[in-house]
């Protein structure tokens, strides 16, 4: 690696920072190596650049996903995160990724890596805090303008102001050929007693759906229902 001239580290930066977003995603969808590799390309630029709050968010936030990645799946069969066993998460990840978050917030970090990151931390605690998870994906919602963000927003409403309130939020994002919008609404009109409207919202869910343990799973909540 070599850090760039100063005025062209912002624009070159951000690329650099999402590409390793993109190449940590990939992994943690199943390909652990790529996890690993993204998890050494943060701990990497965090030392090139130490100053720099956005790169410690990102590899503060990777740490913390990447804890519960042993808890993740159950016989090949993915697992929530309210179901998963907490005695697999590596609470040393955990610790570590907290003390990352640590250093970009003391270093006056508010964009959207450390507020993922906080997020991230949050969920990792014994009780989440879900008004303070619901107003940091607010925050984050304000910083990237992206519906999918006030998708996640919606779970952490439904925690806190029950499922009615957050059917409402959903219904008006237009994201319909977006799989997870159609199983998250579906899980809200499962809590409403709604259950002919969940099972069409997981049936659309699920046709739009490839990965082979998210249908098993979605499968098995449909079958819940009819």
């Amino acid at each position: 690696f070599r850090v760039p001239p100063r005025d062209q580290l912002p624009e070159r930066l951000a690329a650099v920072l999402a590409v390793v977003y993109l190449i940590f995603n990939e992994g943690y969808g199943g390909r652990g190596e790529l996890a690993a590799e993204a998890l050494w390309l943060g701990r990497a630029l965090a030392e090139l650049l130490p100053n720099e709050p956005e790169v410690h968010g990102l590899f503060a936030m990777m740490l913390l996903h990447d804890s519960r990645r042993a808890a993740r799946f159950r016989d090949d069969d993915l697992v929530l995160l309210t179901d998963q066993d907490r005695s697999l998460w590596d609470t040393t990840q955990i610790s570590t990724g907290r003390a990352v978050l640590d250093r970009a917030i003391a270093l006056g970090g508010r964009g959207p890596y450390v507020v993922q990151a906080a997020i991230a931390a949050l969920h990792a605690a014994e009780q989440p805090d879900w008004p303070q998870i619901a107003t940091l994906y607010g925050e984050l919602a304000r910083l990237t303008g992206s519906p999918i963000v006030e998708l996640n927003r919606a779970v952490a409403v439904a925690e806190v102001e029950g499922p009615e309130v957050a059917l409402r939020i959903v219904d008006g994002l237009g994201l319909g050929d977006y799989r997870y919008l159609h199983s998250t609404r579906a899980q809200f009109l499962r809590l409403l007693g709604r259950t002919d409207e969940a099972a069409d919202a997981y049936r659309r869910s699920l046709a739009l759906t490839s990965d082979a343990a998210e249908r098993r799973f979605i499968e098995r909540r449909l079958a819940e229902l009819v």
